[in-house]
C-alpha cells in the first residue's frame, strides 16, 4: 500500500480485493466514456460482480500479475492490472493497463499506479519485462511512458477502431534487471 496526498486529499494506492468488486465495474462504466484511448467504449463491458470477483482472484492467485487501484475517500479513482504470461517460457514477461478518471487527470496519479507496479515487478524476481500498448496519437501518455523509462518497440496498424476510423497502437516496453 502506497498513500500520497494530491490537492489536499489522501489517495491510497493498494491492491484491490474481491470487496471491490461491484466499485470496479462502476469504475470501468465511467471511464469507457470519459476517453477513446481504451480499448472498450461506453456500455460494452456487461460484467456481473460474480464475474468481476472471478478477475479479481485470477490476478491475486498469480505470482506474476498485480491488479492494484488508487482510491480516495473509499472511491476508485483509478486502476492499473498487470498479467505475465501463463506458461514457465512466457510467465517473466506481461502487459499492463492503466486508467484514471478524467476529473483526476494530469494529478500523477497514472505515474504513481505504473511505478507501484515497476516497484512490485523488481521485488518479484519474477518478472524481467514489461510492455504496454497505446495508441500511437496518445502524445500524452506517451510522454509519461517514455519519462518512467518505457522504451518504443513496434507499430501494430489498425490495431482500434472507432466510429469507422482505424488507429495504430505503438508498443512500448520496458526491460527489468
Amino acid at each position: 500500500m502506497k498513500e500520497l496526498m494530491i490537492d489536499d486529499k489522501k489517495i491510497i494506492i493498494r491492491p484491490i480485493t474481491v470487496d471491490d468488486a461491484a466499485a470496479m465495474i462502476d469504475y470501468m462504466n465511467v471511464i469507457g466514456g470519459e476517453s477513446d484511448f481504451l480499448t472498450f467504449g461506453p456500455g460494452e463491458l456487461n460484467i456481473t460482480i460474480d464475474t468481476e470477483k472471478s478477475i479479481i482472484e485470477g490476478f491475486t492467485n498469480k505470482d506474476n500479475a498485480l491488479f492494484i487501484i488508487a482510491v480516495v475517500d473509499g472511491k476508485i479513482i483509478g486502476a492499473l492490472s498487470f498479467s505475465g504470461g501463463a506458461r514457465k517460457r512466457l510467465a517473466h514477461a506481461g502487459e499492463f493497463g492503466v486508467s484514471v478518471l478524467k476529473e483526476y487527470w494530469g494529478k500523477g496519479i497514472g505515474q504513481e499506479l505504473i511505478k507501484y507496479m515497476i516497484d512490485w515487478a523488481k521485488e518479484t524476481k519474477i518478472i524481467r519485462k514489461i510492455n504496454l500498448r497505446t495508441r500511437s496519437d496518445n502524445e500524452r501518455a506517451i510522454r509519461l511512458y517514455k519519462k518512467l523509462g518505457f522504451e518504443e518497440e513496434g507499430l501494430l496498424r489498425r490495431d482500434f477502431q472507432i466510429n469507422g476510423k482505424f488507429y495504430d497502437s505503438l508498443m512500448m516496453g520496458m526491460l527489468i534487471d
